[in-house]
Formats: C-alpha cells, structure tokens, sequence
C-alpha cells in the first residue's frame, strides 16, 4: 500500500454530474484498493430524491464505500456526497452543510474543490469526470494554485456521455492529465507514491551532487527562456527547485538529467513548467491587517485635490487571477461613492500568466474563495449566480488587465499606488534590486508602495520611506536632489548618445544651449553642498566634498554627522536641528574644520530646508563655502591685530559655546524624556510578565493536582 510522510495522504474529489455512473464506473473499476489515497465523489443531485450512488459505486470497486458525514477521512476509503447538501472540509475532516428547503447547489463540485485545495494544499487531487456546464473548472484552479494535481476525463469507447465539464477544465490549461477514466487510477497511485520520494536524491547521489543540480537548473533556465522569452534565472532557488520537482512527479521521471531532456524535445511540457512556476495563492483581502491599513491611510489620500478632470492610476504587478487587484478596486469605489467630485480611476493589472488574466478579466468565483470578503461587500460587490459569485460591473470597470513582465517590460509612469505583494519573495536578490528601484521610478514622489507581510525595501531607504513597517507599507520618496534610479531594462538612451554629449556645446541652440551652460557653470563654480534627510543621512553628494566630509572606519555609512572632519560636527549638529525646527535657511560662519595636509580651513556653513515643511519625506541642503584660503595651524592661532578685534571674537565664540551647549542640554532633555518613557513602558512589561507568570503558576499548580487525581484513579483501576 503507498504511503506518505507524516502520515498524511491525498485526497481526492472526483466530480461528475448525476448521468456519470459510466464514468465513475471506468474510473474506479481502473483504481487499485491500495492506492493510499482518499477518494470524496460529488455529483450534481436532486434535492428531493435519495442517491443510491454508494451501493452503485460499492459494486466497481473494493474499498469501503458510504454516504460522506461529518468525520475524518481515511485513505482507500470512498465517501459520496449525500442528497440537499454542500460539502466543505477542514482539517481532514469532512463538514457537511444542509441546504435551505427547496434550494438547490448549482455548483457543488467547485464548491467542495476549492474548500478541498484550501485545506489540503499539495496533497489535494481534483477529476473532473462526465458532466454538463462547467462546475469544477473554477475548483480545478484553486487546487492546481496551491500545488495540487488535477485529472479530466477525454472520450475513448467508454465516453464521456456528456464532455461539457471536462471540456471547460482542460479548456483553462489547468489540468495536468486528460485522459480516459480508466487511466487515472495510475497516476493517482503515482502521485501517492511521490510524497515519499526526493526527486533530487539521485542526482545529490551522482557526481558533482549539488553542481549537478545547479547545472540542470541553469540549462532549465535557458531552455524556458529561448522558447517563452520570460527568464526565471532571477527566481529563488528553493521555489523554482520545488515546482521542477512537482513536474517531475507528474511526468513520473525521477532524475533531473531524465527530465531536462523531456523539456528539450516536448514544447507541451515545457509551457506545463512555466505555468506551475507562475502559481500564486491569493484570496480576497489577504493579511485583512494590511488592507485595513492601505484604507485608513492611503485610499482617501490618492483622491485628496483630485477632481473630476484628474485621475487616479493604481498597478498590480502579477496580479495572478485578479483576487489582489478587485481588494484594491472594491476600496477605491468605496472611496468614490462618498466623493461628489470624482476622478477617473484606473487600476493596472499585469501578469505574464494569461490564462490567469483570462479568469481574472471575467470576475466569477466560487463562494469558497470569497472568505476574506465581508457579507456587506458581497451583497453590495458582487452578484450570486449558479453556484459563483460574479464582480458587479462597476468594479470590473476600473481595472485592465493586460499581459506584461515586470522584469523585462518596461513600466508603467505616473502612478499612485503600486501593490506588488508576495511577488518579490519568490525572486532572488539582484532581480529584487532591480524591480524595487523600477517602482520607484513608476510612482509619483509621494506615490505609495504597497508590499507583502514577507518583503521589504530596507536596502533602498533612501527610495522609500515607511508609512507602516509592519503592513509593508511605504512613501516613494520626493526626487528632489536625488537622481530617479531608472534601472536599465527602462532606459532609453542609446550607447551612442553619450558620445555625442561629448562632441561640444555647437549643436545646441535656445533653451537646450542655455542649460547645458548653466549646468557646466554650476558644476565649476558651485560651492561643495549635500542633501540630507530627517534623520541625516546623505541622499546627494556635490563634486569636492570630501575637503568636508571623510568616510568613517567599518561599514559603509551615509550619517552625516558621522563623516564630518574634525571641527564640524558640533556646528552641523546644531544648524540641522534649528533648520528643521524654524524651516527656514540658518547660517553660521567663520567655523574652522581641519584638513588633510595639517592645515585648517574657515568655512560658512548653512543648512536650508528643501520640498515641503515639516514633511516626513523633506530634504535639507547643506552648503560648504570656504571663507578665504587655507591656513596653516599657527597662523589660525595667532592672535588678532588690537584688544577690540580679540574681545569681540572671544564674545562670538563664547556666544557660540552657550548656544551649542544650549542645544545639547536640549537634546540631553529630550533623550532623557525618552528613556523615561522607554523605562515606564518596560515596567509595564515586566508587571504583566509577573502577572503571566504568576497565572502559570497557579496553572502548574492545577496540573499537578489533576495528576494526583489521576494517579489516585489509576491506582483504583489497578486495585
């Protein structure tokens, strides 16, 4: 008998309408008894009328077969659905549902697959058999979406006597096996026997082991990219590794040498590939955290000074079969209806899946996919029909879903919010570093960013600024003094553009002539300047800084403070903070920084605010403007000319003293405010730590008197 880890096996739910008995027939009459697998048979029933489908079935095969109830499955067992019921299944168990009198499930078979893909994952198997209309075509997707394996019945002498069902299955490129009933079986017990199997311990046992494995991987790779154009070289290699296993499974092959040669001579298989690498699980309002979040605090702002000639654009990235995409929408009109001036919305969806845009542009899904959705959405939202649920049109109006890479296709401009999420986990660290920058370039300053629980732009900070870290939210940063990071794939200049830059100034006229010099003016002239944020770090570094500025010993570091020469620090310290608490230009003078060559050099120091006031995103312009030329440190020290000239310098400075000591105390302040409310907060900790301990005490001392109990009651036992 086949057998899995950790005791789970499959299960399996084999659709077919009421007229199937042939094909149930072929189907269990070509399955072993053993087969280690579960087997739940939906079929579409009359409410008023008693099935005799178990004591049917029972006469084709072997295993144990029974009306469903609510209990857990066991492996090579069979269980039918009974008459004026739904099934749902959670945790093995299966639950069964009584409909209301005279109500019948239009679509059964799509129900009970997507609650059976739910819970199940990659041990669930979806057949879709004989049967009229098209339930279980959406239930085939949500199985194969969570790695499942799905089968359809094609004709051969036994049928199908009715192809409607298994037509639309296979229709959707979804179905990993459409064959004759009578052949299931087989790959059913195939697909048992997999979970025991490391489909890469023979080629980790070969030589070069992990090499080896790394090579296949490569050619993979190529063989993907010369026959769809889409390169997954950028994808992690755990993830791209386990969807060629689940391949390999399918294709019943158990090296990978075996199965790159069936790549290299089968285009079927190789478009199979690309399919499973491209699987998303998404549902409606997945992380419901998140998007509680993206209303209160994005939603109203994309629409703030919008009116009715404006508009408002939102891009989805892999938006898989739409789920993410209408989240956002349904939020949007939300917003809208509470507007009386309304700017047009446009909602971008891409995907290189276009299967999935296809189901994502028609809207319909079976009611088992709508958990996230509140029962006010649904009745406002969406419109219940045969068995699935279908987005109103006016939802459906906002969004364009369209074929498109997000590595490889340029993007879109403009926007003002991009929700990209549980995309970029699935890529590798160099195509994350080039995606994150393209968004940034996509969105307007201030656009926002929009990420799964699992990814971050921590290593482009100085792109994004956190609107709620934990949500994976983010602000585009403002451009100002920073140059957009367009990241290859979307520039347009040609190689032999930069040259012509070189050949001169002649071939320019009016305003072109006019900034070219300018800028060539700016750069000679211009005094050393950088551009920092709030918290002071470097965005933009000026030609002839480091006269200033010196890179601090260990990591890398953009604090300003930090790279400040001797002399400087103190003064920079003190501008920053009253620029940023005034917002207006301060400047100090006559401050005297060392330099390399044993000299010191007077410098007017000032910081200027820059973008908007008091913003999170706003930026400070600090300049560096030598006061005459560089001394030597005993002419710096040498005394002034008359007792006037010394008594002012000495009150300047001491002036000076005070306000930088002022500042500190200051800042000494405010820091000890801080550590006071830090201090308060982990008193509050540790109260309710010894608070928790103190109630598993009293519940260590609960257990132990229920174990003197026990052991009184097993003493009588054995007495």
């Amino acid at each position: 008998m086949a057998t899995t880890s950790d005791s789970q096996f499959p299960i399996v739910g084999v659709g077919a309408s009421a007229g199937g008995v042939e094909a149930l027939e072929g189907f269990f009459g070509g399955l072993s008894a053993d087969s280690g697998c579960a087997f739940v048979v939906v079929t579409h029933l009359s409410p008023e009328r008693r099935s005799l489908l178990p004591e049917i079935l029972a006469r084709y095969t072997k295993m144990p077969v029974a009306s469903a109830e609510d209990a857990e499955l066991e492996p090579n067992t069979v269980k039918v659905l009974p008459a004026d019921t739904i099934l749902d299944i959670q945790g093995g168990r299966l639950r069964l549902r009584k409909l209301a009198a005279g109500r019948r499930e239009r679509k059964p078979i799509d129900v009970f697959f997507s609650a059976l893909a739910k819970d199940q994952g990659e041990y669930a198997a979806g057949v879709i058999l004989s049967g009229s209309d098209g339930d279980g075509t959406l239930g085939v997707k949500a199985i194969k979406e969570r790695g499942g394996l799905t089968l359809a019945q094609v004709a051969n002498g036994d049928g199908p006597s009715h192809s409607s069902m298994p037509d639309s299955a296979i229709a959707t490129g979804l179905i990993d096996f459409a064959v004759p009933a009578d052949e299931m079986g087989a790959h059913l017990a195939d697909f048992a026997r997999s979970f025991d199997q490391d489909a890469f311990a023979s080629a980790e046992r070969t030589r070069g082991g992990k090499r080896a494995v790394q090579g296949a991987r490569q050619e993979i790779c190529a063989i993907l990219r010369n026959q769809l154009g889409h390169d997954f070289a950028g994808y992690k290699e755990k993830t791209f590794l386990r969807r060629v296993q689940r391949r390999m499974q399918v294709a019943r092959l158990e090296t990978l040498k075996a199965y790159v040669e069936l790549l290299r001579r089968d285009p079927k298989e190789v478009a199979a590939l690309f399919r499973d690498l491209l699987i998303n699980v998404t549902n409606f309002f997945r992380d419901a955290d998140a998007f509680k979040v993206l209303e209160e605090q994005v939603i109203a702002k994309l629409f703030d000074g919008r009116g009715a000639d404006e508009t408002v654009r939102v891009w989805v990235p892999g938006c898989a079969t739409g789920e993410e995409v209408y989240s956002i929408a349904i939020l949007l009109r939300e917003h809208m209806e509470t507007l009386t001036a309304v700017p047009r919305v446009q909602v971008f969806a891409t995907d290189i899946d276009e299967p999935a845009l296809g189901v994502a542009r028609a809207g319909r899904y079976p009611e088992a996919l709508l958990d996230g959705v509140s029962d006010e959405r649904r009745k406002r939202f969406f419109h219940h029909e045969e068995g699935s649920y279908l987005l109103n049109k006016d939802v459906r109006d906002l969004c364009v879903f369209s074929p498109h890479s997000v590595i490889r296709d340029p993007p879109f401009s403009r926007l003002d919010l991009i929700s990209c999420r549980n995309l970029l986990i699935y890529f590798g660290i160099d195509m994350q570093n080039q995606v994150i920058p393209t968004f940034h370039y996509a969105l307007r300053p201030g656009g926002y960013l929009f990420l799964g629980t699992s990814e971050n732009v921590s290593q482009f900070a100085e792109l994004f600024a956190p609107v709620d870290k934990k949500q994976r939210l983010f602000r585009a940063r403002e451009h100002n003094g920073v140059a957009p990071r367009v990241p290859l794939l979307v520039s347009t200049i040609r190689p032999h553009a930069y040259a012509s830059a070189r050949t001169g100034l002649r071939d320019l006229t009016g305003t072109a002539l006019r900034q070219a010099v300018e800028s060539h003016v700016l750069e000679r002239i211009a005094p050393a300047h950088v551009v920092v944020n709030r918290e002071g770090d470097v965005v933009y570094y000026s030609a002839r800084t480091g006269k200033y500025l010196e890179a601090t010993v260990g990591a890398p570091n953009r604090q300003l403070l930090t790279m400040a020469r001797k002399g400087l620090r103190l003064d920079l310290r003190g501008l920053l903070r009253e620029a940023m608490e005034s917002g207006r230009r301060i400047v100090r003078e006559d401050v005297v920084v060392d330099t390399d060559d044993d000299r010191v050099q007077r410098v007017t120091l000032s910081v200027e605010p820059l973008g908007e006031p008091n913003g999170q995103d706003q930026l400070f312009l600090v300049v560096f403007s030598d006061a005459g030329p560089s001394l030597g440190r005993g002419e710096a020290a040498s005394p002034a000319t008359s007792p006037d000239e010394a008594t002012v310098q000495l009150e300047r400075e001491l002036r000076e003293t005070r306000e930088r000591l002022q500042s500190l105390i200051e800042e000494y302040e405010t820091a000890l405010e801080e550590l006071k409310s830090s201090n308060e907060e982990l008193v509050s900790v540790n109260e309710e730590l010894q608070s928790t301990n103190e109630e598993l005490e009293a519940s260590k001392e609960e257990l132990q008197s229920l174990n003197e109990e026990l052991h009184t009651v097993n003493a009588e036992l054995n007495g």
